[in-house]
């Protein structure tokens, strides 16, 4: 859902830095080669580098930690969670029990919902189920149309911050979407959360940036020239991780999104598991035969409560003129307040605050 980093200033140098440690512990020892190959063993680096950036986290939204869910799955551990062989899985990232709705919210259906998995390699991954239910369809958020304009929004980068991933599950009206990093810990249980507040969750897929390596996303970023088998392994590894999402959204992506191959081995994975995909405008004229959803705006490319204020007062015009608009935004603090305040008062200015789902239909590719 970010075309680009967000900003999370001098957490960003403490993101970098921690990366490059993990880089120097990776590259020590005579089997750092067979390690660095290995998606598995990935998986492991990727958990580490976020659980080493997280104290840098804290200086801009707070404790990570406070209110988190309280299954925790370290991947430090070596002998519980990293896999005994190279090629044995990687344990998925768990978490608590389904949580109990809050009063005056209606949950989702808990997940994973039955003939819509099947066993991945580092959990379960969606698949359609045999009466033709997609997880798309399933996960969704319900959404009745009455022919009012709509607006839409997703809220991204959550699962890395335990404070802001809970206010805005917690705070956020249930219609607005969700978007969760796969490398967060607790993951599943985050999801479970989110549902249980009615809120439709989206994974986010990190791919390949134009300035890559000097931006990388992580160790499974989908690369635009790797083969389709590569890609498709790749992207398994990350829709493996939990259930109850609805669809994918990028991570970055410069140039990824613009490889008709790659992002053709990507729509075909999308399509023939049932999800749909959501970007945030960087594929905004790309079609595909899986149900596609594309921002219009970020509403908080400069972090300042007026601004934020006048991209959700375009998103509702836009939503009026045109009868649908969808705009994404990152769980600052800043940005969770002002789209509270704007949401209270959407309804009386005729517009419905709708999830991304009710918005998403199908491209001639």
């Amino acid at each position: 859902m970010f075309s680009k980093r967000p900003q999370f200033g001098g957490a960003d140098i403490a993101l970098q830095a921690a990366a490059g440690r993990l880089g120097g512990l990776l590259s020590q020892g005579p089997g750092a080669n067979v390690l660095l190959a290995n998606p598995f063993v990935g998986a492991a680096g990727a958990g580490v580098l976020f659980l080493l950036a997280a104290g840098a986290l804290i200086a801009v939204t707070g404790d990570p930690r406070a209110g988190a869910p309280h299954v925790r799955v370290s991947l430090l551990q070596g002998s519980d969670h990293l896999p005994a062989s190279l090629d044995a899985p990687l344990a998925p990232v768990i978490g608590p029990a389904a949580p109990v709705a809050p009063d005056g919210r209606q949950p989702l259906a808990q997940s994973p919902v039955a003939g819509l998995t099947a066993p991945g390699p580092g959990g379960l991954l969606p698949i359609i189920a045999t009466d033709g239910r997609t997880p798309a369809q399933i996960y969704a958020r319900p959404f009745r149309d009455t022919g009012a304009p709509k607006a839409a929004l997703v809220i991204g980068g959550l699962g890395l911050n335990a404070k802001t991933t809970r206010q805005a599950i917690e705070d956020l009206p249930p219609e607005v979407t969700l978007s969760f990093v796969p490398y967060a810990e607790g993951l599943q249980g985050w999801i479970d959360l989110a549902r249980s507040n009615g809120h439709e969750v989206l994974l986010e897929a990190p791919m390949e940036p134009l300035d890559y390596p000097q931006n990388d996303p992580g160790p499974y970023t989908l690369m635009a020239q790797d083969p389709p088998q590569e890609t498709t392994k790749r992207l398994e590894m990350l829709l493996s991780r939990a259930t109850g999402y609805f669809g994918v959204t990028n991570y970055l992506g410069g140039r990824f999104l613009t490889s008709d191959a790659a992002m053709g081995v990507f729509g075909n994975t999308m399509h023939q598991r049932g999800l749909g995909f959501v970007d945030d405008g960087s594929a905004g004229g790309r079609g595909g035969s899986e149900p596609r959803a594309s921002a219009e705006r970020v509403i908080d490319q400069d972090l300042d409560a007026g601004s934020i204020d006048q991209q959700l007062q375009a998103l509702e015009s836009s939503a009026q003129q045109h009868g649908k608009a969808m705009a994404s935004g990152f769980a600052y603090p800043v940005t969770l307040q002002e789209v509270q305040k704007w949401a209270a008062a959407l309804q009386a200015h005729g517009v419905v605050l709708a999830p991304v789902s009710a918005l998403m239909s199908k491209r001639t590719p």
